[in-house]
């Protein structure tokens, strides 16, 4: 079980300083990719902090995604970087993940925040949102993580403020990478074009459904 509300003295040293080998100004290679799509969800969004006060419904919901990927093109300790940018109608959801070049201890590192969908995906993209979640994944170990925890039933809300810090520091390379990725422009024109698919779609389907009703053969009088 993984203790993401109060982490340990030495957990924290790790966040911190894997988080400080972050390329601040990185240099990318020539290969990226840029995808988008839809995506149905059946299971609790893992961005969702432990005693968050939030209604999930049970049914599946569809959402909308970007993701960007660029290459480092110097041997650094990272060998690329995705970000996602997710809409599900209720929630928005950004991922930011380094995937390391040679894991001998870490693998990955993976920062999230999350908006509520009443605001746009430019109004997000324009904002430094906080990071909720921090995540460390280690070969041959478990994960460390942090995550923003909330007063719950059981219980009030932790005390997080000696966390701020780390909090702080993974909000300033996500709002960075927003950046050096070209996130702000490029979401939400790949938004725009995933929902132009759908919106087809829709009527191409529409369409089928009027051509099937009006072949039917009248019922006998």
């Amino acid at each position: 079980m993984l203790n993401v509300c109060t982490p340990s003295a030495e957990e924290q040293k790790e966040i911190a300083s894997a988080l400080a080998r972050v390329p601040k100004q990185p240099l990318f290679g020539s290969d990226f990719e840029v995808s988008r799509g839809r995506s149905t969800l059946t299971d609790l969004p893992s961005f969702m902090p432990l005693g968050q006060r939030t209604n999930v419904s049970g049914d599946p919901s569809v959402a909308s995604y970007v993701r960007i990927r660029r290459e480092f093109s110097v041997q650094a300790l990272f060998a690329s970087v995705q970000y996602s940018f997710s809409n599900d109608g209720q929630n928005m959801v950004e991922t930011l993940v380094f995937h390391v070049r040679e894991p001998k201890d870490l693998i990955q590192v993976s920062l999230e925040d999350s908006a509520s969908a009443v605001t746009s995906p430019q109004a997000m993209l324009a904002t430094s949102t906080p990071v909720n979640r921090i995540r460390l994944e280690r070969f041959g170990k478990s994960s460390v993580a942090l995550a923003r925890c909330y007063a719950a039933e059981t219980g009030p809300a932790p005390d997080q403020s000696a966390y701020e810090p780390l909090f702080r520091s993974a909000a300033e390379i996500l709002t960075n990478y927003r950046g050096v990725l070209g996130a702000k422009s490029t979401v939400p024109q790949e938004l725009a074009k995933t929902s132009g698919v759908v919106a087809s779609a829709s009527k191409v389907k529409a369409k089928s459904v009027r051509a099937k009703a009006s072949t039917k053969t009248p019922p006998d009088k």
